[in-house]
């Protein structure tokens, strides 16, 4: 048992510390993009923050294809079949394409009203709706990142997802000095350079999972094929409602506080962008459990799948313990590093003072979220994600800001009791799961 717990300690953390740097990096790589904008004053800040959450609703639709493909392939790379494995990726491709086609060109045509919906002012309507359509341009290729990325990781090669990745962003962090400073497009700039590194990641991981044997699919395997499309769906598609119903809470959400005005939806969303390098890794280890269960649940080994279970919910308690400590003693540093407004830097880091204390259970919600994902279970993440967020995040703030028309700290609170009930009723599905195998 202790050979088999090392074993399996070193292959997550194997996979994981390569997704950890690529999360870390591409969230570094996000802060600088941001502090680029944030130079050009507080009204760039909120057209390109107006649209983010939305942002956050489009790429739920290829997360969800991504987690599928990495549930399934895992699964039948566990299995040792090869053919299996190829005809999934040739799915994957499939969706890749016609997916992300329809979602660009719905994105293109909303691009206009959505930052009137968000109830962004009019001085950044405009330059709102210019960034969320440059961005779209790019939808197929964003696509293409996620999934074939989450195809690889499933084969259990982390190192590759993250060294596409980092390119990537040190490529759009390199494009927009240029297009944003030197071309002087100011926000626009900062959409063509994201859009063009989103170009370069979603070429490239197709073209290195071509090169996997296990990955490379025949034409007939890219034809629609109702049983694979199934087993995509049947993941999949509760994978996206609970992204979207996530998402359109974060919508709903951004859309109340950008109401309290300029200043303190600029420190909101610096806020809200600064906290990521401190969650992020753990989505790293998460991807690294979800790869490894698909594994077990392939070989049908259940003691390598309950080990791989309480590793990873240990691994990624831990590191959020400790991020949650640093950012409570870097918040304000890291404010300033976005802002060069004294107001919106000091309010922003009270709130990420706040939400620092909650670090542990946010850990404990992502490590059961990778446990689940891994065995494809995502209805239960879609009934939590979904009652809580509406039921809790949602209903509260818009008590708070709209009826009882209190501060931004009222609005941090809603959220942080919701990030904890997530945590609390997925452990209490879990652990009525375990009590009933």
């Amino acid at each position: 048992m202790r050979k088999t717990q090392t074993e399996i300690l070193k292959s997550l953390i194997l996979l994981a510390v390569p997704t950890i740097m690529e999360q870390i990096m591409s969230t570094l790589m996000q802060y600088v993009d941001t502090a680029m904008v944030g130079r050009l004053g507080e009204e760039a800040t909120a057209a390109v923050s107006t649209t983010t959450t939305v942002t956050w609703l489009v790429g739920s639709v290829p997360m969800a294809i991504s987690t599928a493909a990495v549930a399934l392939i895992a699964r039948a790379n566990g299995a040792g079949d090869k053919q299996k494995t190829k005809r999934l990726a040739g799915q994957a491709a499939y969706l890749t394409l016609t997916v992300g086609a329809v979602t660009m060109l719905l994105c293109l045509f909303l691009s206009p009203y959505i930052p009137v919906w968000m109830g962004a002012e009019k001085r950044v309507q405009r330059a709102a709706s210019g960034y969320f359509f440059i961005l779209s341009l790019s939808l197929v290729f964003r696509t293409s990142a996620y999934v074939f990325g989450g195809a690889i990781r499933a084969m259990k090669n982390t190192r590759l997802p993250m060294l596409i990745n980092l390119t990537a962003n040190v490529l759009n962090v390199i494009l927009n000095y240029f297009l944003i400073y030197a071309l002087h497009m100011g926000v626009a700039g900062a959409a063509a350079a994201s859009s063009l590194s989103y170009v370069f990641a979603g070429t490239a991981m197709v073209v290195f999972a071509r090169k996997n044997d296990w990955l490379r699919w025949k034409r007939a395997d890219f034809w629609p094929d109702g049983e694979g499309l199934r087993s995509y769906g049947q993941i999949g598609l509760p994978a996206m409602g609970a992204s979207m119903a996530s998402c359109l809470g974060y919508v709903f959400f951004a859309g109340m506080v950008s109401g309290m005005g300029t200043t303190i939806f600029a420190a909101h969303s610096i806020a809200v962008t600064a906290e990521e390098l401190f969650y992020m890794p753990g989505y790293g280890l998460r991807t690294a459990t979800s790869s490894l269960i698909g594994n077990a649940l392939g070989e049908g080994d259940a003691r390598k799948l309950r080990v791989t279970e309480h590793l990873g919910i240990l691994l990624t308690l831990g590191m959020m313990v400790v991020n949650g400590v640093l950012l409570y003693l870097v918040a304000y540093p890291l404010m300033c590093f976005f802002t060069s407004s004294g107001e919106v830097a000091a309010l922003g880091a009270r709130m990420l003072r706040l939400v620092a204390l909650s670090e542990p259970f946010f850990g404990l919600m992502i490590a059961l979220e990778g446990i689940f994902y891994g065995k494809g279970k995502t209805k239960n993440i879609f009934y939590v994600e979904t009652g809580s967020m509406w039921g809790i995040r949602i209903f509260f703030t818009f008590l708070c800001v709209k009826i009882w028309h209190l501060d931004l700290q009222a609005v941090w609170y809603c959220m942080i009791a919701d990030n904890i009930c997530k945590a609390v009723l997925l452990l209490a599905v879990y652990l009525r799961e375990k009590r009933r195998t």
